[in-house]
């Protein structure tokens, strides 16, 4: 009984953020990965604003290395809800000489989403993107509050935010800031599968076990893919995996897994000793890495 309380007090606060971001903002967005949390978010906007249609377009910044399970979800969601979706590609400021490509063994898109999520904001006039990280996923994270502020342009100061006393939000911006606000902020993993559970919400079928070609570097197990840089003597093989967190295809590592069913990963989740974050390739590059990307502007 307590578990199912918990739960709901948390959708409870996620469905009165969304509502107060209705209620304060001209612009709002949501921005959609089709991860596990930002499918969770589509749920959550969908009970605050039933039985209306969610009243804000969704937002993906396409790297173009992105798993195809997770572009084929998104596209069947957007199509079945009859939301409107943006989509802004990484590619096109690569063509354009806004972003440079990185080149060598660790080379990613994902830091390159910066520049394209900030034109983006630019160019909509965005006063409100709305985001599913969540305090317990990594250090940076969580020292952000709900509504989370980003200065004309795009940075964020984790030294100067507004205190959030008594789940009051303030919303209120000078002309050219603009703010990111995260309603499954105070979830951890474990709740956002038990309400995935509950909820009955699909998900893309890269989250269940199945079989991948892989291999191994630094410990971690990166899919062999040809947007992945990978040398002469890494030899690839077919091993049974699934994914925890869900990102660009050349940041995002996979963990062994038997589990092919959500009760089966909420039990792999409350026995797992690392957070879902470890598997992160990008979060690796330092210890500060995430913190950087935000102060820069990153989601």
């Amino acid at each position: 009984m307590s578990s199912i309380l918990h739960q709901n007090t948390l959708e409870s606060e996620a469905i009165y953020i969304f509502r107060e971001v209705v209620a304060q903002f001209e612009n709002p967005v949501l921005l959609f990965s089709g991860g596990k949390d930002s499918i969770t978010l589509v749920r959550l906007a969908q009970k605050a604003f039933y039985p209306a249609k969610i009243p804000f377009p969704l937002m993906h910044i396409d790297t173009g290395h992105n798993f195809p399970e997770t572009i084929h979800f998104r596209d069947q969601l957007v199509e079945e809800l009859g939301l409107n979706l943006i989509v802004r590609k990484v590619q096109d400021d690569i063509d354009n000489g806004v972003s440079i490509e990185e080149k060598g063994k660790y080379s990613s898109r994902n830091s390159l989403q910066t520049n394209t999520l900030l034109n983006a904001i630019e160019e909509f006039k965005f006063d409100a993107c709305i985001g599913g990280a969540r305090r317990d996923e990594e250090k940076a994270r969580a020292k952000e509050r709900i509504f989370s502020i980003r200065n004309d342009f795009g940075e964020w100061d984790e030294k100067n935010q507004r205190p959030e006393v008594f789940d009051m939000l303030n919303g209120r911006i000078d002309i050219g800031q603009n703010v990111r606000v995260f309603p499954i902020s105070n979830w951890t993993e474990l709740d956002v599968w038990s309400y995935i559970d509950s909820e009955n919400i699909e998900i893309p079928s890269i989250y269940f076990a199945h079989e991948r070609e892989i291999f191994e570097r630094d410990g971690l197990i990166w899919t062999a893919s040809e947007y992945v840089y990978k040398e002469d003597h890494e030899v690839t093989e077919n091993r049974r995996v699934r994914f925890r967190t869900v990102g660009d295809i050349t940041c995002t590592a996979a963990v062994e897994s038997k589990a092919d069913s959500v009760q089966k990963i909420i039990q792999e989740v409350r026995d797992s000793a690392i957070s879902e974050r470890g598997a992160r390739i990008d979060d690796k590059r330092s210890e500060a890495a995430m913190e950087t990307r935000k102060q820069q502007g990153y989601f």
